[in-house]
């Protein structure tokens, strides 16, 4: 049945089942993964400890996810205990990495009503990392290996997408463990356990999913901890400047000052003139964010100097990077599935990274003077159409825009030894 029949004949059903029976329908009639958004599920059978970690993001920012994963030294190899003891805790694992940058930001789908499609972007992406399908010099490739774990290193994908890709895995019998960043970046809060308010700064669709604030509330009550003052600022354009968008003409610093000073505004409206309960824990709820840090702090200590919102910051303020969290989580759930590899691998199984671009047949109406989709089509886009208007292509060095190589050569520079030189 094609794709537009199935989406039709389950209207009833709901749009949310009509996408997930026509990403069903789709794998269904490409057993063989050869075609684009499939995957071959024979290749899940055995052992699968000795398979890549897989790791998706909108774009570059999960990179600083890929990043905590490939330096964390929290636990001891050999006991699993708790505690550095010198090397890598990932040292024997390898990575796949993909950044969707072509369909960036994922954070605007939602207001763009678009949310079933952002859906079907985060399936996609999933079944790239379990399938083996890529295109490398305009030829079509299928040597990439699947994996045994997937992580979403997107805070908005982690909000739309966690529990398809859960129910997904398990609809399609799929030893695979599934981790997102959100749930990892409630235990950090938890777990830093500082007093005061706590800020999160992430996209407009991350914020507009209310996950975050579910989130650290359910885990704080958990852990018996009382009901948190939590404030929101959702950010349209910040990933995409970081990114370097030039369709995005604010600077980075001009773009966090804007949006910092909005969730400042934001909690000091909320406090209805009381006084005491300052932003204290800030949550980078954007995997772009952490590579502003700097930025970011640098514009909270800038209005704290401002007598009247000096009260509504912390004079300290300290932040929640999921990323850090998620590696942790990452780790101790291989571990409980028996799916860390032992030995080293061969240096062929080294990590590959894979960005997404705009199609090369893509009409020149579609793309902007750099060759990215332009944002008017880019949010008109309805699911269940599984042509490549996009293609995944290998991510290098020379491949990242000079905006992006420059932020992964300053910021990330263990993933930056890994990106091939070419």
């Amino acid at each position: 049945m094609p794709l537009v029949a199935v989406l039709i004949a389950t209207s009833t059903a709901g749009a949310e089942d009509a996408l997930v029976s026509a990403v069903d329908a789709h794998l269904a009639s490409h057993p063989d993964g050869l075609e684009a958004f499939s995957f071959d599920r024979t290749r899940y059978a055995g052992d699968l400890s000795s398979l890549p970690i897989g790791v998706f993001d909108s774009g570059i920012g999960g990179l600083t996810v890929l990043e905590a994963l490939l330096t964390l030294d929290d636990f001891h190899n050999d006991t699993l205990t708790p505690g550095p003891d010198g090397r890598a805790d990932f040292h024997d694992e390898r990575f796949i990495y993909l950044g969707d940058q072509a369909n960036m930001p994922y954070g605007n789908y939602a207001k763009a009503g678009r949310r079933d499609f952002l859906r079907e972007l985060i399936f996609k992406d999933a079944i790239f990392l379990l399938g083996n399908r890529y295109r490398e010099e305009g030829v079509i490739r299928h040597d990439k290996p699947p994996v045994k774990a997937i992580v979403i290193a997107c805070n908005t994908a982690t909000a739309y997408g966690l529990d398809d890709l859960r129910a997904a895995v398990n609809r399609w019998n799929l030893p695979v463990l599934v981790v997102g960043v959100v749930e990892a970046g409630a235990r950090g809060v938890l777990e830093t356990g500082h007093p005061g308010a706590i800020g999160v700064l992430a996209t407009v669709g991350t914020c507009d999913s209310g996950v975050y604030p579910r989130t650290i509330q359910g885990t704080l009550g958990l852990a018996g901890r009382r009901v948190a003052t939590i404030t929101q600022q959702g950010s349209a354009d910040l990933a995409a400047v970081i990114e370097g968008d030039p369709s995005r003409p604010a600077t980075i610093a001009e773009q966090v000052a804007a949006d910092v000073r909005c969730l400042v505004d934001s909690h000091r409206a909320s406090q209805q003139g009381a006084e005491g309960n300052p932003l204290t824990t800030i949550v980078l709820g954007c995997t772009h964010f952490p590579l502003v840090e700097g930025e970011i702090d640098a514009a909270f200590a800038a209005l704290r100097e401002d007598p009247t919102l000096a009260s509504c910051i912390a004079p300290v303020r300290h932040y929640v990077d999921p990323a850090q969290w998620t590696a942790r989580q990452l780790f101790r759930e291989l571990a409980a599935g028996k799916l860390r590899r032992r030995g080293e691998a061969s240096p062929e199984a080294r990590d590959r990274l894979f960005l997404s671009v705009a199609a090369p047949t893509s009409p020149a109406e579609r793309l902007n003077a750099d060759g990215s989709l332009r944002d008017a089509y880019k949010y008109s886009r309805q699911p269940g159409q599984f042509t490549e208007d996009t293609v995944v292509v290998p991510m290098t060095r020379r491949s990242l825009p000079e905006s992006s190589r420059r932020l992964v050569s300053e910021n990330l520079p263990t993933v930056w030894k890994r990106l091939d030189d070419r």
